[in-house]
């Protein structure tokens, strides 16, 4: 069973899970591209290599398990977490620890084999965000559950040990810190202001226009002012909204418009680097926020996290976010 443990001196939580050293990697130098012939579980016809599927769209009938959807979600078959039980939250002397209870999910974005998020059209990409507003809104009905982490880890620098394009989700017990230190940041800035700092952020970056990469009637992309890693880029709705789970079908297309965007700007310009993407968006138990704004953003992996990072919480990028952006902007999308 997975276990939750709780840094005493800075609140954060640390999941062990053992069971994922048994997940698979791909070997070192890796193999050549995986084909529907050599059996990889995320393609058609090969629903029985996973889980019992827990949504799938586009199939015809009501046959589960079975090829001719669209999209496919799947529990993790090494899970980080687990559905099963309750949080059993003890002390451990002066530590705090529960049980790993949660739920880790695998979104196949695609049936082909060959095709990554940035290849998708916009209504297929739709199709995608639809499946995690889903799973989101059905997982938010377990009282266990207090956050949704949303995520996708592209190559294999990333974090992604299957080549079949996929993203994936974490049901947690707990609000992760990094999300809390966001609303609690936000929230500030609503005490003093009265207003909401994304939105705040979203008209200065459309006013300014010089870190823009990208915007539609709906939604902003933009490289954060102090971004982490070069070519950091944010995606937020340009009207307040503090859940991406509560966003209907047709401002869903546009996030996907702007994403797909973005995603082929990325390519273009770095030349297909692998990257991570999450979606933050307010805890499931919290009322509607005026202060959070839900977002996504997408992180290439093109720096190493080392000793002074890992040390002072600092992060050093080499390219500023104004030199990022008008790169992006001048690459077709």
């Amino acid at each position: 069973m997975p276990e939750l443990r709780r840094d005493p001196i800075v609140g954060r939580w640390v999941i062990i899970a053992t069971e994922r050293a048994r997940r698979p990697a791909e070997p070192h130098p890796p193999a050549p591209p995986a084909t529907p012939g050599r059996l990889c579980p995320f393609c058609p016809g090969h629903e029985d290599k996973t889980p019992h599927e827990v949504y799938a769209s586009g199939r015809p009938g009501d046959a589960p398990d079975a090829p001719g959807w669209r999209v496919r979600v799947v529990p993790n078959r090494f899970p980080a977490l687990r559905i099963e039980g309750e949080d059993g939250r003890q002390a451990d002397g002066i530590y705090d620890r529960m049980n790993g209870i949660g739920a880790h999910e695998v979104i196949i974005e695609t049936p082909e084999h060959g095709r990554q998020l940035a290849d998708l059209a916009d209504a297929e990409l739709t199709d995608v965000l639809a499946a995690m507003k889903a799973r989101v809104l059905d997982l938010a009905k377990d009282a266990r559950f207090r956050y949704v982490v949303l995520f996708k880890n592209h190559g294999r620098t990333a974090g992604a040990s299957v080549e079949h394009s996929h993203s994936q989700l974490i049901a947690l017990p707990v609000v992760p810190r990094q999300v809390q230190e966001e609303i609690e940041g936000a929230r500030r800035h609503h005490d003093l202001k009265e207003r909401c700092i994304f939105c705040d952020i979203v008209a200065q970056e459309r006013k300014e226009r010089v870190r823009l990469v990208h915007e539609n009637e709906a939604f902003v992309a933009f490289a954060p002012y102090a971004p982490r890693s070069p070519f950091e880029t944010w995606i937020a709705p340009r009207a307040h909204a503090s859940r991406f789970e509560e966003e209907p079908r047709e401002r869903l297309a546009l996030c996907a418009q702007a994403l797909g965007t973005t995603l082929r700007r990325l390519r273009a310009a770095l030349g297909s680097p692998d990257y991570n993407f999450m979606i933050h968006s307010n805890p499931l138990r919290d009322p509607p926020s005026p202060s959070y704004h839900w977002h996504v953003e997408i992180m290439p992996a093109l720096t190493q996290v080392a000793g002074f990072e890992w040390g002072s919480g600092f992060h050093i990028n080499p390219v500023p976010p104004e030199e990022a952006a008008e790169f992006l902007r001048k690459v077709p999308g």
